[in-house]
């Protein structure tokens, strides 16, 4: 197991083990695994981020901390929190991480991924101006978050 599937596997367990809320202090965790703070940075910024359902509150300072929040919400919280997520521009590699991560959380099926992001697609977006495929794609993905709602 590489490192950073392993510094992720901890921190899924302190989340599970204390109801979906962990404390992470960098350097404690790394001394523990024997890496630099870093590299916590790398993973806690890279797999735990909003997309895939985390909120991230960090204090800065020799007691710092980062704390790492498990969304537990509603379908159409969560479809509202990726709304506001999507932001202005939607990279067509975000899009694939929005739509795995609806799915993850059993909000669309496999199906409907396909076809969202068939929708979204560089191929689907081909006639648009490439330096606005980013702004289509975003507006693509907030209609279908919208429709998604009951």
């Amino acid at each position: 197991m590489i490192l950073a599937d392993h510094i992720a596997k901890i921190i899924e367990q302190m989340l599970d083990e204390s109801g979906g809320i962990a404390e992470v202090r960098r350097n404690d965790l790394a001394a523990r695994l024997g890496c630099v703070p870093s590299q916590i940075n790398y993973v806690i910024t890279s797999r735990f981020t909003p997309e895939r359902g985390y909120i991230i509150e960090s204090r800065r300072g020799g007691g710092g901390y980062i704390r790492i929040h498990r969304a537990m919400m509603t379908k159409n919280e969560y479809l509202m929190h990726f709304f506001h997520a999507v932001g202005d521009e939607l990279t067509e590699a975000d899009a694939r991480a929005f739509a795995s991560n609806l799915v993850d959380q059993g909000i669309i099926t496999e199906r409907e991924r396909k076809l969202i992001l068939t929708a979204v697609s560089t191929a689907a977006l081909e006639r648009t101006d490439p330096e606005k495929r980013d702004f289509v794609r975003a507006d693509i993905m907030r209609h279908v978050l919208l429709a998604l709602m009951n």
